[in-house]
């Protein structure tokens, strides 16, 4: 754990040893952590990067009280001490970018249909000496900005759990399915060929304690904003994840929430 005080920082990547960065972030906890690979991750540099990157906004948590890793590209320098990322697409780009990232596990329709401003979320992570505390409070509130700033009416991505074994993954991704399932007009799907069912449980089998001891923090989160889950899972071999899609509507949010975005849209 950190022993000074943090002096946090929320902004944009503004540069490309910003995204440097935020991808020794990602590396070090979608790689060195929970195992994934993918064709564009450096592992010599310590990057985690994929073909998405250069259209994404990059939202960084800085801790300026800590030093930066040395820059890869630029012996001798140091790069921005990032402690936390988020990755951010607009719908206004996703034609410049090839599609929506998750579109590749996703059929993504309903979402499309309906005419709003979308956000796609994703690679989100918190250096580990920083979880438990506000670091992931800090990025929130980043977001929120940002969404209003944007205009954002619908926001979306995958989460992931750890491992790609279903068996434990039983009591949460039942839960999910039970509770949380979105309505049709925004019921996105796991694409046919990848489908892995999430009502593996009947309801009355399904134990709420055990499910929410085995679903990750940021999945938790979602939630409580008043997010819904899409219909299926995906399991993600390459990442070493199994795959949720969340989606909320800043329409339907968590009443209590809404009026936090409501009153950021005032001050």
């Amino acid at each position: 754990m950190h022993k000074t005080q943090p002096k946090f920082e929320t902004r944009l990547a503004q540069a490309p040893q910003d995204i440097r960065a935020a991808q020794r972030l990602r590396y070090r906890v979608f790689v060195d952590e929970l195992g994934g690979d993918g064709p564009l991750v450096n592992h010599a540099a310590l990057l985690e990067a994929d073909r998405h990157d250069p259209h994404f906004d990059h939202l960084l948590l800085l801790d300026h009280n800590r030093p930066g890793e040395e820059d890869p590209e630029n012996p001798g320098r140091r790069l921005p001490p990032v402690v936390g990322v988020y990755r951010l697409l607009p719908g206004s780009r996703m034609a410049a970018a090839g599609g929506f990232y998750s579109a590749a596990e996703y059929d993504l329709t309903p979402l499309l249909e309906t005419g709003r401003n979308l956000l796609e979320l994703g690679r989100s992570c918190v250096h580990p000496d920083y979880r438990g505390g506000t670091a992931m409070l800090h990025l929130w509130n980043a977001l929120a900005d940002y969404v209003l700033g944007n205009g954002i009416e619908i926001m979306f991505g995958v989460a992931s759990f750890h491992g790609t074994d279903i068996e434990p993954l039983t009591q949460p991704l039942s839960w999910l399915h039970a509770n949380h399932l979105a309505p049709e007009d925004l019921r996105v799907r796991v694409r046919p060929e990848h489908f892995q069912p999430m009502d593996l449980l009947p309801p009355g089998e399904i134990d709420r304690r055990a499910a929410m001891q085995a679903m990750p923090a940021l999945i938790k989160g979602y939630l409580r904003l008043g997010g819904y889950v899409g219909e299926g899972a995906y399991v993600d071999h390459a990442f070493n994840t199994t795959d949720i899609c969340l989606v909320i509507d800043t329409e339907r949010m968590n009443a209590r929430k809404r009026e936090f975005y409501v009153r950021k849209a005032g001050e």
